[in-house]
């Protein structure tokens, strides 16, 4: 699929399948590498927005709990 068709999950998906195989470089491996250091923080960044995301979500409606209409 091309970009303007992507969903903002599948384009974080890539974004971090992307800085996972830019970790696997062994140039990027040594330490001090600006690369990976940006490789790491897509992935931290990624894990915190789906965190919030799943902190933020709405309860499930309870089904004992008949809802009273008007």
């Amino acid at each position: 699929m091309t970009a303007p068709f992507l969903s903002l999950a599948q384009i974080r998906n890539r974004l971090v399948l992307t800085a996972r195989w830019v970790l696997r470089c062994p140039i990027c491996q040594r330490s001090g590498c600006a690369v990976a250091a940006a490789a790491r923080d897509v992935i931290d960044a990624a894990g915190e927005v789906r965190q919030r995301s799943a902190a933020i979500r709405p309860a499930a409606p309870d089904r004992d709990d008949p809802q009273q209409t008007g």
